[in-house]
C-alpha cells in the first residue's frame, strides 16, 4: 500500500459481489478478496465456507482518500448488500456471509459508527453490521481475483452480482471510475 492510500476491510455477503463494485469506485486503487474475523490461520476457501473458522469472507479495498473517502465507501456498502440479515446474503447463509466492518483505527471506527447510524433510516429493520477491530487479513486463493471480470458468464456472476453494479452504477454514478 502506497503512503497516500488508506484501507478498510468489509464483509457483505460474497466477497466477489463486493469486489465487483468496489473496482468501479473512482479513486480505489485496489481490491482484494479474503478473509477476517476468525481464528484459523491462513484458511481457504473450504475451510471458510464449512463455517468452522469464524472467518468471513471480505474485500480489502485500498483507496486514495483524495478521490474518494471513507464516508464514500461505506454509503456504497450500505446500498449493495442487506445489512439488516444476520449471517445471510440471499441464498447465501453461513457466519461466513456476515456484514462486518473491520477498522484500522479509531478513526476508521468512528466514521463506521457514524455512517451506520446515518444508514440506519434507511432500512426498516435494525442493521446487525459489526464494526469489528481488524486483527489480520488473509488474501483468498487466486482464482478469486476479480471473479467478475474473469466469469461474466458464470451464472452467479449474472443473477447476484449484475443486479448489485446495476444498483451500484445507477446510484452512484458520480462515482464511477472513468
Amino acid at each position: 500500500m502506497a503512503d497516500d492510500e488508506s484501507r478498510i476491510v468489509l464483509g457483505g455477503g460474497c466477497f466477489w459481489c463486493l469486489e465487483a463494485v468496489y473496482r468501479q469506485v473512482r479513486g480505489v486503487t485496489r481490491v482484494r478478496s479474503g478473509y477476517a474475523g476468525g481464528a484459523t490461520p491462513d484458511p481457504t476457501y473450504d475451510q471458510v465456507c464449512s463455517g468452522a473458522t469464524g472467518h468471513a469472507e471480505v474485500v480489502e479495498v485500498c483507496f486514495d482518500p483524495a478521490a474518494v473517502s471513507l464516508q464514500q465507501l461505506l454509503e456504497i456498502f450500505w446500498v449493495i448488500h442487506d445489512p439488516t440479515t444476520p449471517d445471510r446474503q440471499g441464498a447465501d447463509v453461513g457466519t461466513q456471509y456476515r456484514s462486518v466492518i473491520l477498522y484500522a483505527d479509531a478513526e476508521q471506527r468512528a466514521v463506521a459508527e457514524k455512517s451506520m447510524a446515518g444508514a440506519a433510516a434507511g432500512f426498516s429493520d435494525p442493521i446487525v453490521t459489526e464494526i469489528v477491530p481488524l486483527e489480520r487479513f488473509w488474501p483468498a486463493e487466486d482464482y478469486h481475483d476479480d471473479y467478475y471480470r474473469t466469469h461474466p458468464g458464470q451464472p452467479y456472476c449474472q443473477v447476484v452480482i449484475d443486479p448489485k453494479l446495476a444498483k451500484f452504477r445507477k446510484t452512484f454514478a458520480d462515482l464511477l471510475r472513468g
